[in-house]
């Protein structure tokens, strides 16, 4: 009997020794960016077909990723803005524009101040007539002194912060008269920026405090 059991447990043993096989691990491959005879380019690794195009960077919405269709600069958001769009486009702008544009957007950021070439005035009579594509353009390929900020700025974000200028170019000739009246009383008073280099004054109903 006890012969039996051993022997069973062998034959066992056995069948699992030889169900065990790794070629998986053992077949042949090549090491990432090994060299190999087995292509007339010596190259294991073999390129991307011709045209291929990773998934989720298609972007065949030329007016979203371009900014013109037909070659001509569009004048309308290829996305939906709403006030979070704008609010988003403040601080992408704030943090890659202003530098040269200055906050305001009149061109004296400070590093223009400190001898920087002189930047473009959002408030210009051609960049207030300027389409939205144009803006687009600019920010993606640069122009002029400005570079290319494509590879820091987001396709969708461009157009933030291009929705956030048309904000500050609208607020220069803005009455009050524009704001809905059941929002008026929403909007903040802030007294006016203050230039750089000026020195604070005394508030307005401060009196003579001598």
């Amino acid at each position: 009997m006890r012969n039996r059991i051993l022997i069973s447990i062998g034959a066992l043993l056995t069948l699992a020794l030889t169900a065990c096989r790794d070629d998986m691990h053992n077949q042949p491959r090549y090491k990432p960016l090994a060299a190999t005879d087995f292509f007339g380019d010596r190259r294991s690794a073999r390129p991307a077909v011709e045209g291929t195009i990773a998934r989720g960077h298609l972007r065949i919405d030329e007016a979203r990723y371009v900014g013109k269709v037909g070659g001509e600069d569009v004048d309308q958001f290829p996305i939906p803005i709403a006030k979070p769009d704008i609010e988003r486009g403040r601080e992408r702008f704030n943090i890659y524009c202003s530098p040269c544009h200055g906050r305001v957007g009149d061109g004296n950021g400070m590093v223009v101040l400190r001898g920087y070439r002189q930047a473009a005035s959002f408030y210009s009579e051609k960049l207030m007539q300027a389409a939205v594509g144009h803006f687009f353009d600019v920010i993606s390929n640069g122009f002029g002194a400005m570079p290319s900020y494509a590879s820091r700025i987001t396709p969708d974000d461009r157009w933030r912060v291009i929705a956030y200028i048309r904000a500050l170019q609208l607020s220069v000739n803005a009455r009050l008269s524009d704001v809905p009246a059941d929002q008026r009383q929403n909007l903040p008073v802030e007294p006016p920026p203050r230039e750089y280099g000026a020195q604070p004054g005394p508030p307005a109903n401060s009196g003579d405090r001598r």
